[in-house]
């Protein structure tokens, strides 16, 4: 079935151009941190950072479990605050940083956490493993401890291994998004390789797996919008992991089946609450769960995990009535960077220049190179009101969406 899309692709031109300075628009920038945006805006979170609800019983172990594998991932146990409720079966993790540090988009470039590239192996188009650079498992952990948001484990899920399902699962999401190439279909209908696919369903003959690993092996296929692209990337990252990476046959076929209930395994892998912003969601659909996705809500300002999906608002009435410029739906790859599902820049952008993308599209900038006499310049505290949710005259939604757990999952 076709499948909207909800964003465009960005055509960069030098930094100059965007009315910003190379320094404003680089992902390591210590002088651009957005700590301002944090500053007074601190949201009352009663609890931060990764929580386990368990027995009172298992807290002990499942401490030493937790501690000893954030030590195997370099994370010294002076960087964290461990807090320990017996009486109400509490267990929380948290980075120790300030109440008022919610930024995980530059963990990578402090120098206390020494944070390095991780390396994994992908099938290339010839289905031969390759080495590939990418977010750390590390960095992932240490999104997860940050201030501003809580991860929950709790039920069959209170052990470290549900952790690092989660943080391994999220790691294979940002692999598949590191170098991606499809085409931007501008507004026509989306193109597919017929051979696997019609109009986003998969063949009745042909295996799910096989009809996902196309798309990312015959890229050049595939004319597709950054909703298709964003659940592509979700599906492909999650089932590839249980199928491949760790190899388990039970929760593959299970990761399956829930995709394919209804026969269509891109329709609603998300929650249906994710679009309840928009003027014309149903109603019905706020109770309906993500096939394969979960959602939290009031997550803090400069606050993502890698292996999020993102979603950045055009909140100006005329341009976002054009398709494909409601909005920009993103994937956080860690290192401050996002995906670029267009290879439009280097296969990936840092936050500041997704938030210029889509702000300029309401001064009519839909090409960089041929609309390039309509940007208007955006200044440091342009760049921090817009880091803000769309209820604070900002763009960024404060809801994220990540993978849900399958190795206790219940139907």
């Amino acid at each position: 079935m076709p499948i909207v899309c909800k964003v465009t692709s960005l055509i960069i031109i030098p930094a100059l151009f965007l009315g910003i300075s190379l320094d404003a628009l680089s992902g390591n920038n210590d002088s651009l941190s957005y700590a301002s945006i944090v500053r007074q805006d601190k949201l009352n979170y009663a609890k931060e950072g990764i929580e386990f609800m368990c027995n009172s019983d298992s807290l002990s172990r499942i401490k030493l479990d937790v501690t000893a594998y954030l030590l195997s991932q370099g994370i010294a146990p002076s960087l964290v605050v461990t807090k320990m409720d017996a009486s109400n079966g509490s267990l929380t993790f948290t980075l120790n940083t300030p109440d008022s540090d919610l930024d995980t988009l530059q963990l990578k470039y402090r120098n206390e956490y020494a944070i390095r590239d991780g390396i994994v192996r992908i099938p290339n188009e010839h289905g031969e493993l390759q080495k590939l650079l990418t977010v750390s498992k590390k960095e992932i952990l240490l999104a997860l401890l940050q201030h501003g948001r809580l991860t929950e484990f709790s039920g069959k899920s209170c052990n470290v291994n549900a952790l690092k399902e989660q943080v391994n699962v999220r790691q294979n999401i940002v692999a598949w998004a590191e170098q991606l190439n499809w085409t931007w279909p501008d507004g026509e209908v989306a193109e597919w390789n017929k051979k696997y696919w019609h109009k986003g369903t998969p063949l009745s003959h042909v295996k799910l797996h096989m009809a996902l690993a196309d798309a990312f092996k015959n890229q050049s296929e595939y004319a597709i919008g950054c909703y298709t692209a964003a659940k592509l990337v979700m599906v492909q990252g999650v089932l590839d992991y249980y199928r491949r990476v760790k190899r388990n046959k039970l929760l593959q076929q299970l990761v399956e089946a829930q995709l394919l209930l209804d026969h269509e395994p891109l329709v609603d892998i998300e929650p249906g609450e994710m679009w309840s912003f928009e003027q014309d969601f149903d109603s019905n659909k706020l109770t309906q769960r993500g096939k394969i996705l979960k959602i939290q809500h009031k997550v803090a300002p400069l606050n993502f995990v890698p292996g999020d999906w993102v979603y950045i608002v055009n909140t100006d009435p005329v341009s976002a009535q054009k398709t494909g410029y409601e909005g920009s739906n993103a994937i956080y790859l860690g290192r401050n960077k996002f995906v670029d599902y267009y290879n439009d820049n280097h296969h990936a952008y840092t936050y500041q220049q997704k938030l210029d993308e889509v702000y300029q599209w309401r001064n009519g900038v839909f090409s960089r190179r041929r609309d390039v006499a309509n940007i208007q310049p955006l200044s440091v505290d342009d760049l921090e009101r817009l880091g803000k949710s769309p209820a604070e005259n900002g763009l960024v939604q404060s809801f994220r969406v990540f993978p849900m757990s399958f190795e206790n999952f219940v139907y």
